[in-house]
C-alpha cells in the first residue's frame, strides 16, 4: 500500500513534503533555540568558554591518567597562554544569535529526525515503519554521544593544541571569538554528524550504494584519515591521539557490521519469498 502510495505521488507532491518538513524543522530549531537564550549566560561561561580553563574537566582526566600510567605531569595541563578578542562592531551579537540557533538544532535533532522519517517512512514496507522510534531513539542517542565527544574530546584537544602552538617567541596567541566559536561549533556538530554515521550507512545499504564489502575494501584508508585527524587536533603524544581515533574506528566498524545485516537480511527475505 505505502509503496502504490509513493507511486501515485507527483514530484511536486514531493517537494510539498519536504517543504513541510523543512518549515516544521526550522520552527523546531527556532523554538529551541529561543529556550537557549534564557540559558545564555550559562552557555557562554560555563560551556562555551569552558574548554579556556585549564581545570577543565577533560585537562584534569588527561592529567590522572598520565600519573596513573607513568608518565608524571608530562601531558598536564596547567595553563592556556592565549586572548580571545572581539574585533568586530556587531561580533557578539552574531556570535550570540549563531549560538542560540545551533543550540536549537541540537536540542531539536530528535524532533528534525522524526519529521525526516515522515518523510522516507511511506516509501518504507510496513515492518520497516514500525522502527520508527527504534530509528528515532538510536539516531539520537548516537548524535547526542558525537556531541559530547566533540565537545570533551575534540574541543578541548584542539584548543590545546592551537594555543601552546607557536612559531616564533615573538608571535602572541590572540583569537577573534568569531574563530574561537566557530571552531567549537564545527567539532561539536561535526561530530555528532559523524557519530551517524552507522544509520546513514544503513539507509545507503538498504539503497544498494555501498555494500560491506566497500567499506572492508576502503577500511585501511579510513584508518589512515581517521589517525591523520587524530593527530590533527591532538597534542603529540599518544594517549591523547589514541582517545580521539579509538570511537572513531569504532564507529566505522559498527557501520561495517550494520552494512552487512542489512545485506543478510535481505538475502534471506529474497529467498524466503
Amino acid at each position: 500500500m505505502a509503496k502504490k502510495a509513493v507511486k501515485d505521488m507527483s514530484f511536486m507532491d514531493h517537494l510539498e513534503d519536504l517543504r513541510r518538513v523543512l518549515v516544521r524543522s526550522t520552527a523546531a530549531v527556532i523554538v529551541m533555540g529561543t529556550i537557549t537564550y534564557f540559558f545564555a549566560d550559562y552557555i557562554f561561561d560555563q560551556l562555551i568558554f569552558g574548554p579556556t580553563n585549564p581545570s577543565f574537566i577533560t585537562y584534569r582526566f588527561f592529567c590522572e591518567a598520565s600519573h596513573y600510567i607513568g608518565f608524571a605531569d608530562s601531558i598536564c595541563i596547567t595553563e592556556l597562554n592565549f586572548k580571545i578578542i572581539n574585533t568586530e562592531m556587531e561580533g557578539q551579537v552574531n556570535i550570540f544569535v549563531w549560538i542560540c540557533i545551533t543550540g536549537g538544532f541540537i536540542l531539536a535533532f530528535p524532533y528534525i529526525l522524526w519529521q525526516l522519517w515522515g518523510f522516507v517512512s511511506p516509501a518504507l514496507y510496513e515492518k520497516e515503519k514500525k522502527n520508527a522510534k527504534l530509528f528515532i531513539s538510536i539516531s539520537s542517542i548516537l548524535f547526542f554521544l558525537g556531541v559530547l565527544f566533540g565537545y570533551y574530546v575534540i574541543v578541548p584537544m584542539s584548543i590545546n593544541f592551537l594555543a601552546t602552538f607557536s612559531i616564533s617567541k615573538i608571535v602572541e596567541n590572540t583569537f577573534t571569538i568569531e574563530s574561537y566559536v566557530s571552531m567549537v561549533k564545527t567539532a561539536v556538530i561535526a561530530s555528532g554528524l559523524f557519530f551517524e554515521l552507522p544509520i546513514i550507512i544503513y539507509f545507503l545499504t538498504k539503497l544498494g550504494i555501498v555494500t560491506p564489502l566497500f567499506l572492508r575494501t576502503y577500511r585501511k584508508y579510513a584508518i589512515v584519515i581517521v589517525l591523520i585527524i587524530a593527530a590533527i587536533v591532538t597534542p603529540p603524544d599518544v594517549v591523547s591521539q589514541i582517545t580521539v581515533a579509538i570511537p572513531m574506528l569504532l564507529i566505522y566498524e559498527a557501520s561495517i557490521f550494520i552494512s552487512a545485516s542489512v545485506v543478510r537480511n535481505k538475502l534471506k527475505n529474497e529467498k524466503s519469498s
